[in-house]
């Protein structure tokens, strides 16, 4: 854990109140990506600087709204953090913003990072942050200062200090043994939460604490688990015979809605997790599936095909009044709430193709992001502004990916895992 943060005063004059610096609309079209150099940070006698700085790059890189300048480039040698840069250094190779920091172990070895952010053509220090954690935590403070420069920058929260948690698969196309992994969202510090025994399907995320739940058809029936990822603690939530997926969590954690299939069709029902008290939310002779809750709790989205075709519908928490808000060719699944509740993400299948797209929740402004042979399963960063789904490869070798996109769809990553990667549910911050 990290284990204390200090503000850092500014060097230069003082500023007013913190205020975004970036007017962000990047939910539509591309957008100029926004120049910001960042000098390896120092660390004499250790590489942890240079690793870090690496991270940062990548992080601010992978968001789309920043591009990092090339180190080839830089005309100042920064020898200290604490000092006030030459600002028409940095003006003549056209950085807009300069972040500087320093990588040191105290005495009793603990690990100290410091970072500070300028405003180049304002001459003004906008941020400055002091960190201490023990020395294997490094990482995780790479992204707790690129998460601090984004928000300083745009007003707001990053989602790089966060984790993922997905379906590992490994062995032939015809055969896979599926375990549950979690990493980094950068696909760093793999751990392996399942041995493979039995096979697992969607995971999913409490919006609420690190705990995920999950189906797992250990003993040959599905069953669905409430796993709580620090301290590997599991619990039976229930036996659910007719369930395809995993539940969904509620906003505040204290329930979960589910799709079970009686007498041939499938519906809705919210449960309790405290009572285990089920509640029905749709009666229909269709199949209603893949439910997820808006971020305030009082609507849901999911799946039906009553219409003839599979489409999304909107509906209150408690069942009432459903709404169609698709009405495009082909077939709507998987649809997933923004934490922002301005969008719902969604697979589209149509004509052989696979998209990820998103849709607002009255069914206006509908776009597509990415589109392909197999693209499935998308969930949501926790500021609402990157998407990870997972890609199918074809062929007898081929396998699911993971990949990240951002709203305006021009910014597609893929990400490193060591298997194939597939059903990823992405986390809150970590506390």
């Amino acid at each position: 854990m990290v284990a204390a943060v200090a503000a850092l005063g500014a060097i230069a004059a003082p500023i007013g109140p913190a205020r975004a610096q970036l007017e962000l609309e990047i939910t539509q079209g591309s957008i100029q990506p926004v120049a910001i150099a960042i000098p390896v940070f120092l660390s004499p006698g250790s590489a942890v600087g240079s690793e870090i700085t690496g991270i940062i790059t990548a992080d601010l890189r992978r968001s789309g709204i920043f591009r990092p300048l090339d180190p080839s480039s830089f005309t100042e040698r920064v020898v200290t953090a604490d000092a006030v840069p030459g600002f028409s250094n940095w003006r003549a190779i056209n950085a807009q913003f300069l972040v500087v920091g320093a990588v040191a172990q105290e005495p009793d070895g603990r690990l100290r990072a410091e970072f500070r952010l300028w405003d180049v053509f304002g001459g003004q220090q906008l941020a400055g942050q002091q960190f201490f954690t023990s020395p294997e935590n490094w990482r995780r403070v790479a992204h707790i200062i690129a998460d601090a420069i984004y928000q300083r920058l745009t007003g707001e929260p990053g989602y790089f200090d966060t984790r993922v948690v997905y379906v590992d698969e490994t062995g032939p196309k015809d055969n896979r043994t599926k375990r549950l992994a979690i990493m980094d969202q950068d696909g760093a510090n793999v751990r392996y939460l399942t041995q493979g025994r039995d096979l697992v399907l969607t995971p999913r995320f409490s919006p609420s604490s690190q705990e995920i739940t999950y189906m797992s058809y250990e003993g040959g029936d599905p069953r669905v688990y409430l796993l709580n990822i620090d301290s590997g603690q599991r619990e039976l939530v229930g036996n659910f015979p007719g369930m395809t997926f995993a539940p969904r969590f509620s906003p505040d954690g204290q329930r979960v809605i589910m799709s079970l299939q009686q007498d041939g069709n499938a519906n809705i029902y919210a449960m309790d997790l405290r009572s285990r008290r089920t509640t029905r939310l749709t009666d229909q002779a269709a199949i209603d599936t893949s439910p997820s809750y808006a971020p305030d709790g009082s609507r849901i989205v999911f799946e039906s095909d009553r219409g003839g075709s599979q489409q999304l519908y909107v509906m209150g928490a408690d069942g009432s009044n459903p709404q169609r808000i698709t009405f495009g060719e082909g077939s709507y699944s998987t649809p997933v709430w923004s934490p922002r509740g301005d969008y719902i993400a969604f697979t589209k299948r149509h004509a052989g193709q696979f998209s990820i797209g998103i849709i607002r929740p009255d069914g206006s402004d509908e776009r597509i992001l990415t589109q392909g042979f197999h693209n499935e399963g998308p969930t949501w960063a926790p500021n609402g502004r990157a998407l990870m789904f997972f890609r199918d490869v074809p062929g007898a070798q081929g396998g699911p990916q993971l990949w990240t996109i951002d709203l305006t769809g021009f910014n597609e990553f893929r990400i490193p895992t060591a298997g194939f990667a597939s059903d990823p549910a992405w986390s809150p911050l970590i506390n």
